[in-house]
């Protein structure tokens, strides 16, 4: 079986890869390594190998693991964050990278500015609008847009999205697209500036990099089949 350093080169280099055909270069993308479900002695070994982004879906899963790891590694907190979890995420995430509501945020809002911090955020948008995902539809956010940018203990750094099941590939390119073209949309009307696209993932990622994503999410290619949930 190859272990989690060789799994992680070879997505690594297919990144590279993805990035030249797209004609960008590498450092356009980052890669972060989804450890969700992954013992904290699993993912030293992707933090062995140079690896220092990691994504986790729960709050709890990230506070249990955290102190496991070294206090260099960078977490970002990817699953759909409830309001109960809101102080304790932003005890232990460094960017909360999945946004869904005008609701979270105002939450989110409240609890950093007792706390006296800005809080980075991705904002993530239902882009097929699957009424079994969470995020904002696209119209939505652009109505709400001037009411998030008045949060001021918010940054908002970017969007993300995760798009529907495809059978090819490609199939999730006008998906990707989507996102961008909404973000391209935001900036112009706006006059500011989202710097991340947080879309791919194990399957889709290349799609996702020639419809310009910066940031990749990769699990299963990395660390291969899941293990068990942490007890919450």
């Amino acid at each position: 079986m190859s272990s989690v350093a060789d799994q992680l080169q070879r997505v690594l280099e297919a990144v590279d890869l993805a990035c030249t055909g797209a004609g960008r270069q590498g450092s356009e993308v980052r890669l972060m390594a989804v450890s969700k479900t992954q013992p904290a002695e699993v993912v030293a070994e992707a933090v062995a190998a140079g690896q220092v982004l990691f994504g986790e879906n729960r709050v709890q899963e990230l506070l249990q693991k955290k102190p496991l790891l070294p206090q260099r590694l960078h977490w970002h907190l990817i699953g759909p964050l409830q309001s109960n979890k809101v102080r304790k995420a932003l005890t232990a995430a460094d960017r909360l990278d999945a946004v869904h509501s005008l609701e979270i945020l105002k939450d989110i809002e409240r609890i950093a500015a007792e706390l006296g911090r800005e809080v980075p955020v991705l904002l993530e948008v239902n882009v097929a609008a699957e009424s079994s995902k969470h995020g904002f539809a696209s119209d939505q956010l652009e109505a709400c847009f001037e009411q998030i940018l008045g949060m001021r203990h918010l940054r908002v750094e970017g969007l993300m999205c995760i798009p529907p099941p495809v059978s090819r590939v490609e199939d999730a390119r006008p998906y990707f697209a989507r996102l961008r073209e909404l973000r391209d949309r935001l900036e112009a009307s706006l006059g500011i500036s989202l710097p991340e696209l947080s879309m791919g993932m194990s399957h889709d990622f290349t799609a996702a990099i020639a419809e310009g994503s910066t940031l990749v999410r990769v699990g299963s290619a990395i660390f291969g089949s899941r293990s068990s949930p942490s007890p919450t």
